[in-house]
């Protein structure tokens, strides 16, 4: 049995998805339009920040869901794919050691947050990265 790369899936959900749901859902009523990112929407969201900008989950999905139209961002699988991102480049930075080349996704991951505990790598990436751009955590 193959395992998927990193990479794989990050490019395997290219495509966005705004969909009425049909039952209330994170608070949100039956008809609302909920925002399905992707990975690579979720990247260059991030990508859009500088050098020292502390980012918020919660913010970004808002203005996903302005900027699709939709009512909201489906909280489930932003982090799933914002742990994709972060694994993903985490993995091209092992791979060519250039900092530059890479989404900082250390803007929006808190070091103490449950995501930064599923990653496959050692938070203190995350908490370097930020210390480095004088983020506060």
């Amino acid at each position: 049995m193959s395992k998927i790369s990193l990479k794989d899936k990050f490019e395997k959900r290219t495509n966005i998805e705004v969909k009425s749901i049909t039952k209330s859902f994170w608070g949100n009523p039956i008809g609302s339009k909920m925002l399905i990112p992707s990975p690579n929407i979720i990247q260059e969201y991030i990508n859009q920040s500088e050098f020292g900008d502390k980012l918020d989950i919660k913010t970004m999905r808002k203005d996903l869901a302005v900027e699709y139209n939709a009512d909201f961002t489906c909280p489930l699988t932003t982090g799933i794919f914002l742990k994709i991102v972060a694994e993903y480049n985490h993995e091209k930075f092992l791979e060519n050691k250039e900092i530059e080349n890479i989404c900082p996704f250390w803007r929006i991951i808190e070091p103490k947050s449950n995501l930064a505990q599923k990653l496959n790598f050692d938070k203190i990436f995350i908490v370097r990265h930020r210390k480095v751009e004088k983020i506060e955590s």
